[in-house]
């Protein structure tokens, strides 16, 4: 039944909309013609539709919220009392199976009767609850109806009513965008001040050695576990860097080339065929990786004389380079070609060549947008797991040779966080830690490109 009260929404707003329309049409006639009306008949469907759509959705929103706590409270409530007056955790695990009862996810044929009888009452509690809601949101729909038609006149600002209704919920959006933003940082802040009350700081910081495995008792071997993440981001730096050397120039050289240069038919062949590594899984290009560029550099490095470890940075760092292609290519086609035909006429008028225009003009103008499409592949490239994994590897080696195996900041997050672990522990609090620092990275590097972009860029009237 919850499932369909969406659906039922949707119809009742759709419905509500032709109403408002048709009923302003009707009051137009009156009034002599849809030239007297103050807003056009669609804006009055859309003030109806919102006002039928808006208050049912925040009373359906809050009543699934609360419904779960309510139905709950009233079903431990007509339990006896030697299952009320259990500990939290074990009166827990009555209510969980309750819950499995009703869905039909207990197996066992040894079932108590008090807890069949809790569930029917809590089955008939939602089946109650799922009933109230319906008649909710169809006496809303109605009310909202009923109210907007009354008002439709020739004189109503339905255009300007919608205007204002649409600017909150896009302000509401900005906001929940806002408090997730804060509520994740928080998250992590959190957690993070924890490990430090167990590390201390200056270790994390500038710690050279990374071994988070402790042992659960002081008698066992590695029982204080190292958590210097200097090795981490040396890891992390090296690959992004390798990466971003492999990308850039390929990425930006070929968007040049597809908006100053390609035939019409060129780059609807090579633009598409670019974007397609967009959309690899990059689980393959952790094969590809591990099983064919990994072993032909590794010869490669023999034939030169060169120790080139079977999982390397250089490896990883390529591939990656590889995979975010699209990404800087697509983004920096996007933003040349935004850039004002009238600026290249005028630089040819001058006498320029068509290299120059594209140096001295164009990239200038494109920059931020440039600029933007290079932080994004830094981000993708900072928080790729799969491809590090298997082609460099989880060893947390401190050295600047990317043709050893080293480890990245994501990877070794995911690793922390696999599997059972105990939240109070400072390994699995160290991944806090992890992520923490590197959102602050993250931020620093943002702003460094965006006083790059301040102070370079061109701007044209």
């Amino acid at each position: 039944m919850t499932s369909l009260l969406p659906i039922i929404l949707v119809i009742l707003t759709v419905i509500g909309f032709w109403l408002g329309r048709q009923r302003s049409r009707k009051v137009a006639i009156v009034a002599g013609g849809l030239d007297r009306l103050h807003s056009r008949p669609v804006y009055h469907g859309a003030l109806t539709a919102l006002w039928c759509s808006l208050p049912v959705a925040f009373i359906y929103g809050i009543w699934l919220i609360f419904e779960g706590q309510i139905v709950t409270s009233l079903v431990v409530a007509g339990l006896p009392e030697h299952l009320q007056s259990l500990p939290a955790d074990q009166l827990g695990l009555v209510i969980n199976d309750i819950r499995n009862l009703v869905v039909g996810n207990i197996v066992s044929q040894n079932i108590d009767a008090t807890i069949i009888a809790a569930a029917d009452h809590y089955s008939s509690l939602i089946s109650i609850s799922h009933a109230l809601l319906a008649v909710a949101m169809l006496g809303l729909v109605i009310i909202g109806i009923l109210l907007v038609l009354s008002r439709i006149k020739a004189s109503m600002r339905a255009r300007n009513q919608v205007e204002k209704i649409i600017n909150i919920l896009f302000l509401i959006c900005s906001t929940v965008a806002i408090f997730t933003t804060v509520g994740i940082v928080l998250s992590i802040l959190f957690e993070a001040l924890r490990f430090f009350q167990k590390i201390p700081l200056a270790d994390f910081l500038f710690g050279l050695k990374w071994s988070p495995q402790t042992a659960i008792r002081a008698d066992q071997v590695g029982s204080s576990g190292a958590f210097g993440a200097i090795p981490v981001f040396t890891g992390t730096l090296m690959i992004a860097l390798i990466a971003m050397l492999v990308s850039v120039p390929l990425g930006l050289m070929s968007a040049i080339y597809l908006s100053e240069y390609a035939h019409r038919k060129a780059r609807t062949i090579i633009k598409p065929l670019l974007e397609i590594l967009a959309g690899i899984p990059t689980v393959v290009y952790g094969f590809f990786a591990a099983l064919t560029v990994a072993p032909r550099v590794r010869d490669l490095g023999a034939l030169l004389g060169l120790d080139v470890s079977s999982e390397s940075a250089l490896v990883a760092g390529v591939v990656m380079g590889v995979m975010i292609i699209p990404f800087i290519s697509s983004l920096s086609d996007d933003v040349i070609n935004a850039v004002p035909q009238a600026l290249r006429d005028g630089s040819y008028g001058l006498g320029a060549t068509q290299s120059e225009t594209i140096c001295r003009v164009v990239i200038p103008a494109a920059l931020p947008g440039i600029v933007g499409g290079v932080l994004l592949a830094v981000s993708r490239a900072i928080g790729e797991t799969m491809i590090v994994v298997m082609a460099a590897g989880l060893s947390a080696n401190l050295t600047a040779n990317p043709m050893q195996a080293v480890t990245t900041v994501t990877v070794q997050i995911v690793t922390l966080l696999v599997g059972d672990q105990e939240f109070d522990s400072a390994k699995t609090l160290a991944a806090f830690a992890l992520g923490l620092l590197l959102f602050i990275v993250t931020l620093i590097l943002n702003i460094i490109a965006l006083q790059v972009v301040k102070k370079y860029r061109e701007q044209y009237e």
